[in-house]
C-alpha cells in the first residue's frame, strides 16, 4: 500500500490521484494530510506538496490542483528526452522538474476548452488550437507515458510495491451515418439524387442506383455482412453508433421509422454493442437527445449506455451534462475529425471531470486515436500513408498498454467511389491490433 501525502485534499487533486495512481499505474493507495502519520509510516510513501518531508518519493506541486477557478494559465513548455513537460516546479528534491500530475489534469479535463476559443464551421474546438497540436505532441499519449515514468520512480525506491497488470486492448467502432446509399431514402430523395447524377453526366451512378433499387445490385453502404464477418473472424470488440435522428442538412440518414433500417439495427446487436449517434443539432439540445435515445432503446428493447456525437460535435461541459441526464454511461466522442491522435493526451478511458462545477462525474470518456475521415480528408493521406499512421498510433498505445479505439464508417468501407482502396487499410488495421490485443474477448 502506498501512502500519499497532500497539504490539503481537493476535488481536482483526488480525481487526478485516482486517475494516475489507481487507473494508470495500478497501485493501491491511501491519502493523508497528517504530517505525523506520514512521517511515522514505514511503508512506501509519496508526497505531493511544496517541500519533501523525509525520504519519500516527492513531486513538487504547482497550484493548479488546489484551485477551483478556471483562468488563462501560463504554460512554460519544454521538451526533455523527446517528451513534453509543462507546469515547471522549482525543487531539487522533486522527481520531475515539472508537475506531471497538474499537466495530466490540464489535458484530461480539457481545461483549454473551457476558455474562450474560435469555433470551426461546426461550432467545434479545433485541433489546431490545442496545446498538443501547437507543440507537436498530439500523437503521443503523454498522460500514460508520464504515469509510466512515475511508476518507474516508485519501483526504483520501493521494489516491494505491487502493481496491477495492464494490457493493450482494441475497440473497433463504426459510425452509421447512413445505413444505405440508395435504399430507403423515399421517393423525393431518390428522385432528386437520380436527376442530380444525371445532370452531372454521371450515367454510371444513375445506372447503379437503378440496379440497386431493382434488387439487381447491392447497396454501396450496405457493408454490414462484410464488417460482421471480420469481427467474428478476428474476435474484435465492436460498437456501432447509429444515427437515429430525423433527416436534416447534416443528417442524411434513413428514417428511423423505416422497417428495414430498424431490422438492421436489431441484427447488429447479435454481434456487437450498439450506441446512439446523436444528430448534428442535438449536442446542445437535451430534448432532441432524449427522444433519439428513447427511440433507439424502444427498437432494441434495452437501455442505451453508449454515445458518440455526429460530426464529433460537443461542447464542454454542457453536452456531457446532457448525456448524464439521459443515463448515458460512456461517450466515445473525444477526438478530432481533422487530425489524429489523443485530444485529451491519454489513450485510456477516464471519468469526465466537470471543471465548471469542480466535480468528478460518472460519465466514462473513451478517447479514440483516429478516424477514417481525418486520415483521408483532414490529413489528405494516401491509403499507404494512412496505414503507416495507424500503425504508428497503435504502437504508441501498445507501449503504454492503453486502449486503442478507431472510427470507421460503413460508407468508407464500401470500397467504391472516393473510398476505393480503403477496405484494405481497415483490414490491415484490424488484423494488426487484434493480434496484439490480450484482453479476453467478450461482446
Amino acid at each position: 500500500m502506498l501512502l500519499i501525502y497532500l497539504d490539503k485534499i481537493t476535488n481536482r487533486a483526488g480525481y487526478t490521484l485516482n486517475l494516475v495512481f489507481r487507473d494508470l499505474i495500478g497501485v493501491d493507495f491511501t491519502i493523508t494530510t497528517s504530517r505525523d502519520e506520514f512521517l511515522q509510516y514505514c511503508g512506501p510513501k509519496f508526497s505531493y506538496c511544496q517541500q519533501k518531508l523525509c525520504d519519500e518519493v516527492f513531486l513538487a506541486s504547482s497550484p493548479l490542483l488546489f484551485q477551483t477557478a478556471i483562468e488563462f494559465l501560463e504554460i512554460d513548455y519544454m521538451e526533455q528526452d523527446g517528451l513534453p513537460y509543462f507546469f515547471r516546479v522549482y525543487s531539487k528534491d522533486s522527481v520531475f522538474t515539472h508537475d506531471v500530475l497538474a499537466s495530466s489534469f490540464y489535458l484530461v479535463s480539457r481545461y483549454e476548452e473551457y476558455l474562450p476559443f474560435i469555433q470551426d464551421e461546426h461550432s467545434r474546438f479545433k485541433a489546431e488550437d490545442s496545446l498538443a497540436y501547437k507543440k507537436g505532441f498530439l500523437q503521443k499519449p503523454v498522460v500514460n507515458i508520464w504515469a509510466e515514468k512515475l511508476k518507474h520512480k516508485l519501483v526504483e525506491r520501493y521494489p516491494e510495491l505491487t502493481f496491477r497488470d495492464r494490457y493493450f486492448s482494441f475497440v473497433n467502432t463504426i459510425d452509421v451515418d447512413s445505413a444505405f446509399s440508395y435504399i430507403g431514402k423515399g421517393f423525393m430523395r431518390g428522385t432528386g439524387g437520380f436527376f442530380r447524377d444525371l445532370f452531372r453526366g454521371d450515367a454510371h451512378l444513375c445506372w447503379k442506383r437503378l440496379k440497386v433499387l431493382m434488387g439487381k445490385d447491392s447497396d454501396p453502404f450496405d457493408n454490414f455482412d462484410y464488417i460482421i464477418s471480420l469481427i467474428k473472424a478476428l474476435r474484435v470488440r465492436t460498437v456501432f453508433f447509429v444515427l437515429f435522428g430525423l433527416y436534416g442538412k447534416f443528417d442524411k440518414n434513413i428514417s428511423p421509422y423505416n422497417r428495414r433500417f430498424q431490422m438492421l439495427v436489431k441484427s447488429l446487436c447479435d454481434y456487437a454493442k450498439v450506441g446512439i449517434h446523436p444528430s448534428y443539432e442535438s449536442f446542445l439540445d437535451s430534448e432532441a437527445l432524449k427522444e433519439q435515445v428513447k427511440m433507439l432503446s424502444s427498437i432494441l428493447h434495452k437501455p442505451i449506455h453508449r454515445s458518440r456525437f455526429h460530426y464529433l460535435r460537443f461542447r464542454l461541459p454542457e453536452t456531457y451534462r446532457h448525456l448524464i441526464d439521459n443515463n448515458i454511461e460512456m461517450d466515445f466522442s473525444m477526438g478530432y475529425s481533422s487530425n489524429v491522435g489523443f485530444r485529451a493526451g491519454i489513450c485510456s478511458s477516464f471519468n469526465f471531470y466537470d471543471l465548471a462545477l469542480d466535480v468528478e462525474t460518472k460519465l466514462k470518456v473513451y478517447p479514440f486515436a483516429y478516424m477514417d475521415v481525418a486520415l483521408k480528408n483532414g490529413l489528405n493521406l494516401s491509403c499507404q500513408s494512412a496505414w503507416e499512421t495507424i500503425q504508428k498510433l497503435t504502437d504508441e498505445v501498445v507501449m503504454v498498454n492503453g486502449e486503442m479505439i478507431s472510427i470507421w464508417h460503413n460508407e468508407s468501407l464500401s470500397d467504391e467511389f472516393e473510398w476505393k482502396g480503403w477496405r484494405a487499410v481497415y483490414e490491415k488495421a484490424l488484423d494488426y491490433a487484434s493480434m496484439i490485443d490480450k484482453v479476453p474477448y467478450s461482446r
